[in-house]
Order: structure tokens, then C-alpha cells, then sequence
């Protein structure tokens, strides 16, 4: 190790791995969940030490805040699962051990073996402003469709997520007659 830098990011790299392990591991869903907020706060912190400014706060806004909180919301508010203990079936423990860790020589052999150029170390450029001004130029009708898409998509979740599965009824969706 050369500086703090390099600690950083080992401590990064466990807290994600780690956190990552820990989802398919513990038998709770919630407890899981938890283990799945620090894996992608790790990824994100991974973003800013690689000067990806943008797609950190992407990954704290989208998954961190809104992808962990619906699953989050999803297992504490379904109505279908109240009876239903909640947990993680953990199966198949040695093949996915033994797949892992051929996995894992594999990749470990690969980096190890090859050799990989050395740049020079680039100064910090922030990248929000060029990717803002593309999303409102360039790409702005497929971002808008991709919008659009996504609320129809939280429409129609929210119609299914009713008690009669989204079947209104006739007579409850006429009005009153006077």
C-alpha cells in the first residue's frame, strides 16, 4: 500500500464484497436488505474514488433510495404475505461454494497474469454538467420515453397492488346518481 488512497479503497471493496456475501447469506429478508443498503453504498463510494461523480449520486438516488426502499416497502406492506414467515432459503450450499471459488481461481488467475497498461493519473474532471446538458439536448425524447415508461410501469404496479388485484368493480366506479 502506497498511501491512505489505496486503504480507502480495500476498506471499500470489503464493505461492498462483504455486504454483498452477507445478501445471499443471511437467512432474513430484511436483514438481507440491510446488507444490500451497504453493498451499493459501497459501489457508490467506489464511484467517487474513481472520479465518476455522476454515476455515484445516480447510485445513491436510484438504488440506495429508491430500488432498497421499494423492496423494503415491498416485504413490510404486501397484504399477501402477512401470514407468511419471511426468510431467505439458503440451498445448494457446496455447488455454489465450489462454482465460487473455481470462479474465483479463475478471475484471480486472469488478474494476476495479465498485464495491464499504466496511465498517468488524470486530473479530477467533473462529468455532471456534460451529462446534464446532454440529457436536456441530445437525449431528451429517449429520456422522456424512458419517464413515461416508468410511470406506467408505478401505474400499473399500483392498480395491481390493490386488494381486488386491480378489477374495479361497475358500480364503484360510476358516480352517484342523485
Amino acid at each position: 500500500m502506497t498511501g491512505p488512497a489505496d486503504i480507502i479503497f480495500y476498506l471499500l471493496a470489503a464493505m461492498t464484497v462483504g455486504a454483498a456475501i452477507l445478501v445471499a447469506i443471511l437467512p432474513n429478508i430484511v436483514y438481507s436488505a440491510i446488507a444490500l443498503l451497504f453493498s451499493f453504498a459501497g459501489v457508490a463510494g467506489l464511484y467517487v474514488y474513481l472520479s465518476a461523480d455522476f454515476l455515484a449520486a445516480t447510485q445513491v438516488l436510484i438504488y440506495v433510495g429508491g430500488i432498497l426502499i421499494l423492496i423494503l416497502f415491498a416485504v413490510f406492506l404486501s397484504n399477501r404475505i402477512s401470514d407468511v414467515k419471511i426468510s431467505n432459503p439458503s440451498r445448494f450450499h457446496w455447488q455454489a461454494a465450489f462454482i465460487c471459488l473455481g470462479l474465483f481461481g479463475i478471475l484471480s488467475y486472469t488478474a494476476v497474469s495479465t498485464a495491464f497498461p499504466v496511465k498517468a493519473v488524470l486530473s479530477y474532471q467533473p462529468t455532471t454538467s456534460e451529462i446534464g446538458e446532454l440529457l436536456m439536448t441530445r437525449y431528451l425524447l429517449p429520456f422522456e420515453v424512458a419517464s413515461v415508461l416508468l410511470l406506467a410501469a408505478l401505474i400499473g404496479a399500483a392498480m395491481l397492488s390493490r386488494p381486488d388485484g386491480g378489477r374495479g368493480r361497475p358500480a364503484e366506479m360510476e358516480e352517484p346518481k342523485r
